[in-house]
């Protein structure tokens, strides 16, 4: 089922080796090579680039591509095909096995799942210094009939409105620490919009761990996140709070206190029955386990059945509560999370007024 891209949760997939049979193209900075009569400052040069490769895309993508890589190579070996050089009419093949269930298993693919094979496959071509012309028609025209026969509506998480995240808090435990870090974790996401990734990414202050994505910085009137995302970086604004009850900013000064951090990533693992902070950061994928256990916990959409409502929550409900909710023009909550477009923003606006400007009134019928 067809996915709002932003709402694409990253692949769970490890990287492992690739079969022998298809060599592993290069993930990283082994696509980063010393020339011959390699000189030392050249060695230094090489070293870096390889660094500015790794930077180029998150740990996340790199082994989301790594899995699709591996996918691919395999269901070549099977076929008797060859993954070199890269060839448009085998891709299209394999594009046609995913979309009809005869790639793995008997799984149909999500047409979002097969876009982004097929970019990295690309990726991955890039890598060994070949390309793979996705233009080309069999593999153009066969991803038409599949967007045509395959594609549906976005599928959108459930937005947690005000309502539901204050019966969430009150699911966690006051007491201890981990109810502490998860009382500020959502408040900050919901707050500032933010993706599952960008709330873990967080260090104290700036510069203090390489895995970083972003740090905070708390003001007298409320904290300010410097985030890097795709497309650089990014202020998010968030003010204190009504009470302090509900203040994300008190939320994470209360964390960064009690909890005794001073360096380093913001949101960690707390460990020895709730009463150890550890030095490592928490995976996104917390997150949506957090955002998921709560609802369920606080009875949001107790209309549905148990099995219904498990499905509709996770981290991004937090980013579309915050659209849905937050009645100021529509261009702030798009600077809040980030959107290039006001179109991208109204599709987690799930309260939006679609008929605010009536065409047909104003056509005069």
């Amino acid at each position: 089922m067809a996915q709002n891209p932003d709402e694409t949760a990253e692949n769970d997939a490890g990287n492992t080796p690739l079969p022998a049979a298809a060599p592993a193209a290069p993930v990283g900075n082994s696509a980063v090579s010393v020339p011959t009569g390699e000189l030392a400052h050249l060695r230094d040069l090489a070293d870096r680039a390889r660094d500015y490769v790794e930077a180029a895309s998150s740990a996340n993508t790199r082994l989301a591509y790594a899995s699709d890589w591996q996918h691919f190579s395999g269901w070549c070996r099977r076929q008797g095909l060859e993954v070199l050089p890269p060839d448009p009419q085998t891709v299209g093949l394999y594009v046609t096995a995913c979309a009809s269930g005869e790639a793995a298993g008997g799984q149909k693919y999500a047409v979002s799942t097969i876009e982004r094979r097929l970019s990295a496959l690309s990726w991955a071509y890039t890598q060994r210094g070949q390309a793979l012309d996705r233009k080309d028609r069999h593999i153009a025209t066969v991803m038409a009939g599949i967007r045509n026969t395959h594609a549906k509506p976005p599928r959108q998480k459930e937005a947690i409105l005000p309502e539901d995240l204050m019966a969430m808090l009150e699911t966690l435990d006051r007491g201890g620490l981990r109810g502490i870090r998860d009382r500020a974790m959502l408040l900050l996401g919901f707050a500032g919009g933010l993706r599952r990734s960008e709330i873990v990414g967080l260090d104290v202050s700036e510069g203090q761990s390489e895995d970083g994505r972003g740090w905070i910085e708390i003001l007298d009137k409320g904290m300010v996140l410097f985030i890097r995302g795709k497309t650089g970086w990014r202020e998010v604004e968030i003010g204190r709070g009504s009470s302090d009850a509900t203040c994300p900013v008190v939320a994470v000064e209360t964390w960064i206190k009690l909890a005794r951090i001073a360096h380093g990533p913001l949101f960690r693992r707390v460990t020895g029955q709730g009463k150890t902070v550890g030095a490592d950061r928490l995976n996104d994928k917390q997150v949506a386990r957090l955002v998921k256990t709560a609802a369920l916990a606080a009875g949001v959409r107790g209309d549905l059945s148990e099995e219904a409502r498990a499905p509709l929550f996770a981290g991004h409900s937090l980013r579309a509560g915050l659209a849905s909710s937050a009645e100021v023009d529509e261009r702030y909550v798009q600077k809040q999370l980030g959107h290039v477009s006001a179109e991208m923003t109204r599709r987690y606006q799930r309260r939006r007024d679609r008929f605010r400007v009536n065409l047909t009134k104003a056509a005069g019928l």
